[in-house]
């Protein structure tokens, strides 16, 4: 808690600020300006600023997660995938796609 002049720090501000709304508003509050927030960014933002964001949390991922997290993600999503179709047109089965990605993944 640093203070200058007996002034509140801008962290404690910020935190006190937090924990004044949080008691005055429920879930969907924060829901709904949640929602009008990404609206908002859609309006001013183009394809090009989600590419850029979406490198930068898969390069934050991979620098925070092993070989098995990609497996084990990859795994799960192709058992997903498999169960939400039974017929697969003789086409690699969705698991199979799933599980050759996850260990693709761990590779790179």
């Amino acid at each position: 808690m640093a203070r200058n002049n007996d002034k509140m720090s801008r962290e404690e501000a910020g935190r006190k600020g937090g924990e004044a709304t949080a008691k005055n508003h429920d879930k969907e509050f924060y829901q709904e300006i949640g929602q009008k927030g990404g609206e908002a960014t859609a309006e001013n933002h183009d394809k090009e600023f989600y590419q850029e964001i979406g490198k930068k949390g898969g390069e934050a991922t991979a620098d925070s997660h092993d070989k098995e997290f990609y497996q084990e993600i990859g795994e799960k999503g192709g058992r997903a995938r498999s169960n939400s179709s039974d017929d697969n047109d003789g086409k690699m089965s969705r698991e199979e796609a799933g599980r050759k990605g996850g260990q693709k993944s761990r590779r790179s």
